[in-house]
């Protein structure tokens, strides 16, 4: 059986990435953005989800995190995708200002009705990819690119701007969900990797 792209270490602490389903715009309202928080929140206080680091884009999510009760990343990460597709749809079909509803709703449904997985809807993208965060090159690595993203896109000059991200937090301005700070050497503070 291959490990590749699955949570090997139990307790292991673990960068994944998911988007939406043709990468769809949904967070660009504040009330969807606000139910994924909510559900972070919710794992974080029932299922015992520490979140590292976090960005929420606005079709993407990159979170490092860990768990409290060993082996249970996989299960985590099903349920906060589970629950948030449930209550984004939910949001999305009744919300009135959403003149984008039918267009999403063609592509979630049509999503939906080719994966065998879903009954009626698919909203995430099935892969996460988990890849383990194992050394502090890497934990470097990981949070410069989580970070970075609202930059990249051209979203925010600097990574403490953005709303939506931990990087407020590394940057000592308390974010909007709780964070566990990964410590990382100060050799390795803004260390260039490629590849």
């Amino acid at each position: 059986m291959s490990t590749k792209y699955k949570f090997v270490d139990p307790e292991g602490i673990y960068f994944v990435s998911f988007a939406t389903v043709g990468w769809v715009d949904v967070f660009t309202r504040t009330e969807y953005k606000d139910i994924f928080l909510e559900s972070i929140r919710y794992c974080q206080q029932h299922k015992g989800m520490i979140i590292h680091s976090w960005c929420l884009m606005t079709n993407h999510v990159h979170l490092i995190f860990s768990s409290k009760v060993s082996g249970k990343h996989s299960d985590i990460l099903r349920d906060l995708k589970k629950y948030t597709a449930y209550k984004l749809l939910q949001e999305i079909g009744s919300n009135p200002k959403e003149s984008r509803r039918d267009w999403m709703k063609e592509i979630f449904g049509g999503a939906g009705y080719n994966n065998s997985n879903n009954s009626n809807f698919q909203f995430w993208q099935q892969d996460n990819h988990p890849i383990e965060i194992y050394s502090p090159k890497v934990i470097s690595q990981k949070l410069e690119y989580v970070h970075n993203n609202p930059v990249n896109a051209g979203i925010v000059d600097e990574v403490e701007q953005y709303l939506y991200s931990s990087a407020r937090d590394y940057s000592g301005i308390k974010g909007l969900i709780e964070v566990e700070i990964l410590e990382v050497p100060a050799s390795l503070v803004g260390y260039v990797f490629v590849g």
